[in-house]
């Protein structure tokens, strides 16, 4: 029996406009009507022309109900892409305020460092006065032997020589110390703005998820059961129009994927059913590029945390050869992600109000797909996994 999740603080606003979308099973994607495997976004699709006999009132509902369709999606879509934005200034956040973490580290080593060189430098210098602040000449007629005199003469030099490096060394370290200090305090900075940029970015999500809780909670039970008739059907005319393009191959099922791209596979599964979370990469929810750079990480293979970035720097692979493990992109933005699971189907955390869950590959407009995995052959013999029934 699968357990229902209780979102709480401010993941409630979410969870109301999700309470209407879990009583109607209610799918809808993050994205206008779409085209299956086109890197750009198709025009939304014309309302169904009405049936014979049906009356006027039934005739214009329909598009009604196709702009509301249209609408939603558009929300969805907005709250996705500002969420993309905001995980990426919260990465780029705590990547500076790790930079920061290391300066600091070097500059606590490199002050010992100066303070040692000071130390070393004092005691030379007192050891020179010690030695060689003796006029040679009373040196002489102390007692001492033209050879101990040339002797100490030359040892002196030599201190002297070693005092010389010893100032450089000093010199060279507070030049560094300074330099520390300044990058330091730039990457400070940098971190302070990154921060501020995701938290400006988190009431940009926000604002969209408050205008999806708006457009449902104005919505009886028939129009949501409608929404969802309709959405199926675009769906299910996306997927048969991707299939039957053969854009994934003569073979979608029979792909293997590698050792690592079947053990992110089987962690995706794992997280079937734990609800959509803006920003949030496990364990107890995700959004859409968090699930899948967790998979990766948990099978091995260390990938960017974005959908974006995913997409620009992870090796691309044809739609013909994708095989399970591998990340299929949407939008021409690059906005959204999803694990490939194989004979053309995906896991995915959709969007604001649904859960992880086992998709059409075409229930978005497809971007591309890319590869974590390029290197590591496919498992012979494999068996693809179950989806589990949750």
């Amino acid at each position: 029996m699968s357990v229902v999740r209780r979102p709480t603080g401010w993941q409630r606003p979410a969870a109301r406009c999700g309470l209407l979308l879990a009583a109607a099973a209610l799918a809808l994607p993050a994205a206008a009507p779409r085209a299956a495997a086109l890197p750009a976004d198709p025009s939304p699709a014309p309302a169904p022309a009405p049936a014979a006999g049906s009356t006027s009132a039934s005739a214009s509902a329909a598009p009604s109900l196709a702009q509301l369709l249209s609408r939603l999606r558009t929300y969805y879509r907005q709250a996705e892409t500002a969420t993309e934005a905001y995980d990426r200034a919260t990465e780029t956040a705590r990547q500076q305020r790790a930079q920061a973490r290391s300066i600091d580290r070097q500059l606590a080593a490199q002050r010992v460092a100066v303070a040692d060189s000071r130390t070393r430098l004092g005691l030379m210098a007192s050891q020179m006065y010690r030695d060689g602040g003796v006029s040679p000449y009373l040196s002489l007629l102390a007692g001492q032997t033209p050879q101990d005199f040339f002797g100490q003469r030359h040892v002196l030099g030599r201190l002297a020589g070693q005092q010389q490096d010893a100032l450089g060394e000093l010199t060279d370290g507070v030049a560094r110390l300074n330099d520390l200090n300044t990058r330091a305090q730039h990457a400070l900075d940098r971190a302070e703005q990154a921060q501020t940029r995701a938290a400006a970015r988190k009431k940009d999500v926000q604002a969209h998820l408050h205008q999806v809780e708006g457009l449902l909670a104005g919505l009886t039970g028939a129009q949501v059961s409608q929404l969802q008739s309709l959405e199926q059907s675009d769906d299910d005319k996306a997927q048969r129009t991707l299939l039957d393009s053969r854009a994934l191959g003569a073979d979608p099922g029979g792909r293997a994927p590698s050792a690592a791209g079947d053990r992110a596979l089987g962690y995706a599964f794992d997280q079937l059913g734990k609800p959509y979370v803006w920003g949030a990469q496990g364990p107890g929810s995700f959004d859409c590029s968090g699930l899948t750079s967790q998979a990766w990480a948990h099978a091995g293979v260390p990938i960017p945390r974005t959908s974006q970035e995913q997409w620009a720097t992870l090796p691309r692979v044809p739609l013909k050869l994708v095989r399970p493990g591998d990340l299929i992109v949407y939008f021409k933005e690059a906005t959204h992600v999803a694990l490939y699971v194989g004979d053309g189907k995906v896991v995915q955390a959709p969007r604001p109000g649904s859960y992880v869950k086992v998709s059409p590959m075409a229930a978005n407009p497809i971007l591309g797909a890319v590869r974590p995995d390029p290197g590591l052959p496919p498992l012979k013999d494999y068996r693809p996994r179950p989806v589990p029934a949750r």
